[in-house]
């Protein structure tokens, strides 16, 4: 800020015109600024696969919720089927046998139909086990998104400190925190 001759800056803006007039020959912060900028565009990435896959893990959970539903309207028509076949048979029972050949029909009609809505039952209850397997994976690898976020998150932080302490020891550490977290997006890219 200046006026009538009086100047005020940080000291940031110190360095700054310093490197500017003199020329920034310090590979040491130019290397940190970089890989500081490819760490936040990675995790970026990973940051939206993890909550791409936490968003599909929600839907295939409602995608099983609703097949369960779908199954259990079915196991209670097989059981509604089986009420009426044995009311059917029970009545049969007591009928004397010039009437109870309609009956006897009706049984057989029953148990067939309960055939083919036990089939149905099952068949929605295999799909509703497969969704939530696939939940269950696709929750996994949002957990490994997360992990590798996580630790690319942490990678920048000592990027930070490094620049500001301008420790090698913690470049180093950036950079091997960077490789578990890159391994670990690796590792969720090829779902494991």
């Amino acid at each position: 800020m200046s006026g009538h001759g009086f100047h005020v800056h940080g000291p940031h803006d110190h360095e700054v015109e310093h490197a500017a007039q003199h020329g920034n020959s310090d590979s040491f912060a130019g290397q940190i600024a970089v890989m500081t900028a490819v760490l936040a565009t990675v995790g970026a990435l990973f940051s939206y696969m993890g909550g791409a896959t936490q968003a599909n893990a929600g839907l295939y959970k409602n995608n099983a919720a609703i097949k369960k539903t779908e199954a259990s309207n079915q196991w209670n028509y097989y059981q509604a089927k089986s009420s009426k076949q044995n009311l059917y048979e029970v009545t049969m029972n007591l009928l004397p046998e010039d009437k109870k050949a309609n009956y006897a029909q009706e049984i057989e009609r029953y148990k067939g139909e309960k055939v083919e809505i036990k089939q149905a039952a099952e068949k929605l209850e295999a799909e509703a086990t497969a969704w939530d397997k696939r939940s269950d994976d696709e929750l996994h690898l949002h957990h490994r998104w997360a992990q590798a976020t996580t630790a690319l998150q942490v990678s920048i932080a000592l990027a930070a400190i490094a620049l500001l302490t301008k420790r090698k020891w913690l470049e180093y550490g950036m950079f091997g925190v960077a490789a578990v977290g890159v391994a670990l997006g690796g590792a969720a890219m090829m779902h494991i």
